[in-house]
C-alpha cells in the first residue's frame, strides 16, 4: 500500500538547524529540552530530535520583550 505524499507545511529541522534559525548553540536546546526552562516543543523520531519552523517562530513571537 503506497502513503499518499501531502505537503509539509512545517519541515523539521535538526537541532543544529534550529539553534542556527534562533540564533543559539545546539548545547542551549539539548539544556532547555533537558530542564525544561523553556516552553519550547521537540518532536522525538527514535533517538532524534527535530523542530517544526512554526514552532520556532511562535517562540520568537511569545518572546518579545515590550
Amino acid at each position: 500500500m503506497l502513503i499518499p505524499k501531502t505537503p509539509n507545511t512545517s519541515p523539521l529541522l535538526t537541532r543544529q538547524e534550529a539553534a542556527e534559525y534562533l540564533g543559539v548553540s545546539p548545547a542551549t536546546l539539548a539544556k532547555w529540552a533537558s530542564e525544561k526552562t523553556q516552553a519550547l516543543p521537540y518532536i522525538k523520531v527514535g533517538r532524534l530530535v527535530r523542530y517544526r519552523i512554526a514552532d520556532l517562530d511562535a517562540y520568537i513571537s511569545h518572546s518579545v520583550a515590550e
